[in-house]
């Protein structure tokens, strides 16, 4: 792959901090039609996230569900 890219998740608190202090600016790359399907640049600073799903594929939830299932049974 040429370009990656990732899915990032946060929890209400910090979600709300994000929006008040961590966004920087936002530009509509590409598809600007699709709204907020679009592709999207936008910078943060300090911002209160971790990566869901990385550039390869990686679930992060599947990741937490695969280990702890066992334990659960």
């Amino acid at each position: 792959k040429q370009f990656g890219g990732f899915y990032l998740g946060s929890i209400g608190g910090p979600a709300a901090r994000l929006a008040a202090e961590c966004i920087k600016s936002v530009e509509v790359i590409e598809y600007p039609e699709l709204g907020m399907e679009a592709i999207w640049k936008i910078r943060v600073e300090n911002f209160p996230a971790f990566i869901i799903i990385d550039d390869k594929g990686n679930d992060f939830f599947a990741g937490i569900a695969a280990h702890s299932l066992p334990v659960v049974k």
